[in-house]
């Protein structure tokens, strides 16, 4: 059997998120809807009847998702309102060889997003789409990297 790769995984409907996350639960951290429910603080009867109807009360899905070690059900909340999605990195300094690796990919992206409208039906979506998501997320390490900048933490134990 092979393995899934979850970061590829995209939920279509709310009781799919749902289930993603309960799998994703079963496959990487061996926890059973009992464990989750546990965890939650719920009981497992509970937890059944709402991923079986995807009524999961929205006070409980931060719980949910953490007791799980994932997000679907938050991503496709977001995705179904029509955002785009990228998850902010933690970073460390950039290296000229960074600045590079940035470079390279936005002009990848770009050509490839330039092939994809020139030659409609010809071009690859999942690979135009695939390097546009990696360029947002190389944004969103440099924008995360500038905001920190901009507002430091403050240094106690000195």
């Amino acid at each position: 059997m092979t393995r899934r790769n979850w970061k590829r995984v995209r939920p279509s409907s709310l009781v799919e998120a749902l289930r993603l996350c309960k799998e994703f639960a079963a496959d990487r951290h061996r926890l059973s809807v009992e464990r989750i429910a546990d965890r939650m603080g719920v009981t497992h009867d509970s937890l059944y009847k709402w991923l079986a109807t995807g009524r999961l009360p929205a006070i409980l899905l931060p719980t949910y998702e953490m007791a799980c070690g994932c997000h679907f059900a938050s991503h496709w909340y977001a995705i179904n309102a029509g955002k785009v999605l990228v998850d902010m990195p933690t970073g460390r300094t950039a290296t000229p060889a960074d600045m590079v690796e940035f470079n390279t990919g936005f002009a990848a992206a770009l050509q490839l997003l330039s092939d994809y409208y020139a030659h409609p039906g010809q071009a690859d979506p999942a690979d135009t789409l695939a390097a546009l998501e990696a360029h947002l997320q190389q944004v969103a390490y440099h924008r995360a990297n500038v905001q920190q900048h901009a507002t430091p933490e403050l240094e106690f134990g000195a």
